[in-house]
């Protein structure tokens, strides 16, 4: 088989919320990361939101009733070509920040990047798996 036809497209909605960000830029990044991980890229829409609007889909979707910052929907349907729905709290991001005493800036793009990393098939849930997504998230962040 040749090679799958991609649209290689990474679009950005602002559902409620608008970020402080560089799109075009943004978007020639995580397309660099998808290279590095030799993924091929359909499109991804990455929705920017509050917490509110994320705690519905939170609770509508996975049955969860607490806030969170980033939910991901992987709507591939070919294996390596890569498509999805990501959305993002922009108040989670901010709040996020100040804890971990980043700039919101820096933490958007790290969120935005834990979102294309589960789609490049990353997990979080054991030990050596957040720290492998941790290793990820460092190498690539400065590519920036």
């Amino acid at each position: 088989m040749g090679i799958l036809p991609s649209s290689n497209k990474i679009v950005f909605n602002s559902v409620n919320r608008r970020p402080g960000l560089n799109r075009s830029a943004a978007a020639s990044w995580l397309k660099a990361v998808l290279v590095k991980e030799k993924k091929a890229l359909n499109c991804i829409n990455i929705n920017f939101c509050d917490d509110e609007y994320l705690l519905g889909i939170n609770q509508e979707f996975l049955q969860h009733d607490y806030y969170t910052d980033i939910i991901t929907f992987d709507l591939s349907d070919q294996d390596g070509l890569i498509e999805a729905d990501i959305y993002i709290s922009l108040d989670r991001v901010r709040e996020n920040a100040k804890l971990l005493k980043s700039s919101a800036d820096k933490e958007l793009k790290r969120v935005m990047l834990h979102g294309l990393l589960h789609l490049c098939g990353y997990n979080d849930k054991t030990k050596g798996e957040i720290a492998q997504m941790r290793g990820k998230e460092e190498l690539y962040l400065k590519l920036i």
